[in-house]
């Protein structure tokens, strides 16, 4: 079983945990990635020797970081992503489905055989590429509750073409509803089970790869809120800070705030905090929050800049 339980790791929508259950829905991207027409495909064609030695490797000594394999070619071909032929050949394994996650240090993958992590019947189970899809957008549209044809095939990343007939097969089957939402100007799609509470009580600091903000248009058109993350922005012209991170108060996404922990002070430092414009914001339970995430990161104090207008409204409810 994975090192999460009932989850593992694959590259659906981005790296993403999936329940276990839905590794097989996989299996129709793992054999694309074969294909010399993809990145992978074509290293691996290039790579033999490399794939067949990493192979016996995490065999005999795995789990295993990519730092921790012992070949001439594991460095480092550049900075952030200048991956050696050791972490190429790892990902190409994982994309795969060869190779799994037992875990992670920060953004560091610990790779072992699928077989050693997964359950033989989920490793066994094949489904055809259209029944793959249908249940990939099955899954999307529960969670989305309502969403366009873009929108359900954002969710998975999935191609528009292959999304179509399986709405058209779910709204046959009567789990969706073909629905009008006022101000979208485009067909959308209602799941049966969406709820349509009177009330939503929620509280979160979302990260910019979360489901409710990472397809942008969607954030706009749901909550009126324009996101960009700006850690790729050079520091003069951020408006909002390096890593802001939406504040989820109930129905409504009321502001952002950049947070960095400071691991040499033991401090989690609030570097900036901003409500979105004409919105109320409930203090108390941002700062709650805020502590949270402290206690999360370990860390035993708190620091505000004075950024933002919700800075020093923050700063004064951690007091």
């Amino acid at each position: 079983m994975s090192a999460t339980g009932a989850h593992v790791e694959y590259w659906a929508h981005q790296a993403s945990l999936i329940h276990v259950e839905q590794w097989p829905l996989w299996r129709w991207s793992m054999q694309q990635w074969h294909s010399e027409s993809t990145d992978y495909g074509a290293w691996a064609v290039a790579n033999p020797k490399m794939l067949e030695f990493l192979r016996a490797e995490v065999a005999e000594k795995g789990p295993l970081t990519a730092r921790q394999v012992e070949h001439d070619a594991n460095r480092r071909k550049g900075p952030w992503w200048g991956w050696s032929d050791v972490k190429t050949g790892l990902e190409t394994l994982f994309m795969w489905g060869e190779l799994t996650t037992a875990g992670r240090t920060r953004f560091e993958r610990t790779y072992d055989l699928s077989e050693r992590r997964l359950p033989t019947e989920i490793l066994d189970r094949h489904i055809p590429k259209p029944d793959a899809i249908t249940e990939l957008v099955r899954v999307a549209t529960r969670a989305l509750g309502v969403g366009t044809h873009r929108d359900i095939a954002d969710y998975f990343r999935l191609k528009l073409a292959t999304v179509r007939p399986a709405i058209d097969q779910l709204v046959d089957s009567g789990e969706l509803t073909p629905v009008t939402v006022d101000g979208w100007g485009k067909p959308a799609w209602l799941h049966r089970d969406a709820a349509n509470p009177r009330r939503i009580e929620a509280a979160a600091l979302l990260s910019p790869f979360d489901p409710v903000v990472w397809n942008r248009d969607r954030a706009e058109r749901m909550f009126g809120f324009n996101y960009r993350i700006e850690i790729y922005t050079p520091a003069p012209k951020r408006v909002f800070g390096y890593y802001n991170l939406p504040i989820l108060l109930d129905e409504a996404l009321v502001g952002r705030i950049d947070l960095k922990t400071d691991r040499q002070a033991n401090t989690l430092r609030v570097q900036s905090a901003w409500s979105e414009s004409g919105v109320r914001v409930e203090v108390d339970r941002v700062a709650q929050l805020v502590r949270d995430a402290a206690a999360w990161q370990g860390m035993n104090d708190i620091a505000v800049a004075d950024r933002g207008d919700l800075s020093a409204p923050i700063a004064r409810a951690l007091d």
